[in-house]
C-alpha cells in the first residue's frame, strides 16, 4: 500500500530527527510543520494531486542537502514515495 510506504519513509525521517540533528530551531519548526503536513495528505488518502506538498518537500531537500544530507536522503524518499502514489 503506498500510503504505508509514505508513512514509513516520514518515520524514517522522524527517526533522523530524533537522533539530536543539529538543527535551529526555526529548521526543525519547519521540517515539524511539514511532516504534518505529509502525514494530513496520509489520512485523507484521495485520488486528488496535491503537487504544492511535493514541492514543499523538494524545497526542503534543497535547503537541508548541503548541512544535513541524512535528512535530504530521508526528504527524498517522501518525494520518491509521493510520486508514486501520484501527489
Amino acid at each position: 500500500m503506498p500510503a504505508r510506504e509514505l508513512q514509513e519513509k516520514l518515520d524514517s525521517l522522524r527517526e533522523q530527527l530524533d537522533k539530536n540533528a543539529p538543527l535551529s530551531d526555526t529548521e526543525r519548526h519547519d521540517l515539524n510543520e511539514l511532516t504534518q503536513k505529509v502525514e494530513a495528505q496520509i489520512k485523507l488518502d484521495n485520488a486528488t494531486q496535491n503537487t504544492s506538498l511535493s514541492d514543499e518537500v523538494n524545497l526542503a531537500v534543497e535547503r537541508f542537502e548541503v548541512e544535513h544530507p541524512a535528512l535530504a536522503g530521508a526528504l527524498r524518499n517522501i518525494v520518491q514515495t509521493l510520486g508514486n502514489i501520484g501527489i
